[in-house]
């Protein structure tokens, strides 16, 4: 089946990672991929450690879409793309029951990624595989795909305060 986890909320990236390890727990090999992420991140530490998890991702960081050069931009889709077609391989051979593609809602609206590549994943994931999608303003195609639906909403949070991200919490 397909999850989603969307909305303005925090903890979107968090719930699919409690997925993993459930997972992972279960020895359930899963493939976890992040879009949008070259920056380090704390669940990378976890994740790396356990066998059954296989991590995809940018090594570079790009930074925020709104600071990125138009040949940034189609730097990073020629990554995004190259995921997924390792996410489809990897699918295809089942090397990976449970695929997670954490912030693919921003490459789908921005343009970032191949949708085609993406629906291809979804269709497998109908059939064979639990994928999990993360990120806000999930667009019609991931909506339309998924069995469960998550939003996560913002009732209070400190950065409205001006606290700013703090390692090991936000990231």
């Amino acid at each position: 089946m397909i999850h989603l986890y969307t909305g303005e909320g925090k903890g979107k990236t968090t719930a699919a990672v409690g997925l993993v390890v459930r997972a992972a727990g279960r020895g359930v090999p899963v493939t976890f991929a992040q879009f949008m992420k070259g920056n380090d991140t704390g669940e990378l530490y976890v994740l790396n450690k356990l066998p059954e998890v296989t991590i995809c991702r940018s090594e570079k960081n790009f930074g925020f879409y709104r600071s990125m050069t138009e040949e940034q931009k189609a730097e990073l889709t020629t990554i995004h793309n190259r995921i997924l077609d390792t996410l489809l391989i990897r699918a295809r051979k089942g090397a990976g029951r449970m695929i997670v593609l954490d912030e693919i809602t921003y490459p789908v609206n921005w343009g970032l990624v191949d949708v085609d590549k993406l629906g291809e994943l979804l269709a497998l994931g109908k059939k064979e595989l639990e994928i999990v999608l993360t990120g806000r303003d999930a667009a019609p195609l991931l909506q339309d795909a998924a069995d469960y639906i998550t939003e996560m909403q913002a009732v209070r949070h400190p950065y409205e305060r001006g606290v700013m991200a703090r390692v090991g919490i936000e990231f």
